[in-house]
């Protein structure tokens, strides 16, 4: 992979080939593509999406929005951090193209900005809940219509990819989706494959995937004028990760090792001082023991802890990066940043604590259970109507669902169409729209 071709402005439609130098820099084209996440629908219904705690009621707690401001901050410095070092190794990429280090940190940012965008209600419990209607629930009926790929696209339901066709796709007169640059869309490619093989390999790429079919052509165009590069050789759609991906990765697993920490500390979850402990284990090499000793609030040595945490570990993730980065270009670092670094063992420490005390607590459970049973009525309700729709036979109840249904669509050509339509409908419902639309369904006023 060559930087060059992997920092491309260009766009879904484009004709003509954007150049780095001559963009106006008060208007970067990175730049605009975080401002088209931020000001986006999809981005600004992520204030009511669970992130560790569904339907809580406590302000302490992240919602997906703030952890993913948080991500894109923690991004936006890997990116810059990185950059710099880039342009020293290379620096055609500045003299020639007119690159600017700032211009990793953007990519980076807005990547990181998007990257839960297509995570359906109740956190990843959603993803399973939808993944289990079609593997083991009603929409099983489903499977003999539809291709192996197309199937294991409902079955395997991941918000990798359902962020990805948000951010491309084509609806209401809107042509491409946000119209992001293929740099950021290249960074965002978290798992750039399909559905099927599912993890043909243990490579950090294929863990989950990142196309649906639907979604598919256009995914091919993008890693083919990045120049990822096929990782099969069977025909299958799975390329090399963007380089800049693993910052987007590096970024996302800083802000949820460290902040869903700090919500079950918030939360009282887990004991205050015990939990002290473990960040100052993190941070020991860098913490100002004067400074520490002089605060006197619990949640100030906590912040203080955070913040020098956090600033830790983005160093720790860039020294990585660059010392891996040929490794990186030719595909073939196999596994995330943290994975190899020297803080593995306090990292670990920190999740196996927030896994036992907060992914596990019986509140989260509890909530968990209740989004199984909203999604998948909803989902027995929406695919139900398309289905006696498609085929003609609807009832009165079926066409008044259909009519209610909130987003404008083409004409349906196939099942897996409108399966994926109402797949997308309900992931796009926040977690308080999912229980006030499961309750109008039930009746309930």
């Amino acid at each position: 992979m060559q930087w060059e071709r992997l920092l491309s402005l260009r766009r879904q439609g484009d004709t003509n080939k954007r150049l780095r130098i001559e963009q106006d820099e008060t208007r970067l084209g990175f730049e605009v593509d975080y401002d088209r996440v931020i000001f986006s629908a999809a981005f600004r219904s992520l204030q009511d999406k669970t992130q560790v705690i569904p339907l809580s009621k406590t302000s302490f707690v992240h919602t997906r929005l703030t952890h993913s401001l948080e991500v894109s901050v923690v991004g936006r410095s890997l990116g810059r951090t990185v950059g710099k070092k880039i342009l020293e190794k290379h620096p055609q990429l500045q003299t020639v193209h007119g690159h600017q280090f700032n211009d990793f940190g953007a990519i980076v940012a807005a990547a990181a900005l998007a990257h839960d965008i297509g995570n359906p209600p109740f956190g990843h419990s959603g993803e399973k809940a939808i993944g289990n209607y079609f593997l083991n629930g009603k929409g099983k009926r489903f499977k003999d219509q539809l291709t192996d790929k197309q199937y294991q696209d409902l079955v395997d339901f991941e918000g990798n990819a359902n962020g990805f066709k948000i951010l491309t796709e084509t609806r209401n007169g809107v042509t491409g989706g946000l119209r992001l640059s293929f740099a950021t869309l290249g960074a965002f490619m978290k798992y750039p494959k399909e559905s099927l093989p599912k993890k043909p390999t243990k490579h950090i790429a294929d863990k989950k995937y990142g196309v649906f079919q639907s979604e598919a052509e256009f995914f091919q165009e993008i890693a083919t004028d990045l120049g990822l590069g096929n990782r099969s050789d069977t025909g299958h759609l799975s390329f090399n990760r963007h380089p800049l991906t693993f910052l987007v990765e590096a970024a996302d697993d800083i802000c949820y090792t460290i902040i869903d920490f700090e919500d079950g500390i918030n939360l009282g979850w887990i004991e205050e001082e015990f939990a002290l402990e473990y960040l100052i284990n993190l941070v020991k090499e860098h913490i100002n023991t004067k400074k520490y000793q002089q605060l006197t609030q619990s949640s100030d040595r906590l912040a203080y802890l955070r913040s020098l945490a956090i600033n830790t570990l983005i160093a720790e993730a860039s020294s990585i990066f660059l010392e891996n980065e040929e490794a990186i270009l030719a595909g073939d670092f196999s596994e995330s940043l943290l994975e190899k670094s020297r803080f593995k063992a306090q990292i670990d420490d920190i999740l196996k604590l927030s896994i036992e005390k907060i992914y596990r607590s019986p509140e989260v459970i509890e909530k968990e259970i209740a989004g199984y049973k909203i999604l998948t009525s909803l989902l027995d309700t929406y695919t139900t109507a398309f289905e006696n729709s498609y085929t003609n036979t609807a009832t009165h109840y079926d066409t008044l669902i259909v009519r209610s249904f909130e987003r404008n669509h083409e004409p349906l050509q196939s099942v897996y169409e409108y399966l994926m339509l109402c797949c997308s409908f309900i992931s796009g419902l926040t977690d308080g729209n999912a229980l006030q639309l499961f309750k109008r369904i039930q009746g309930e006023p």
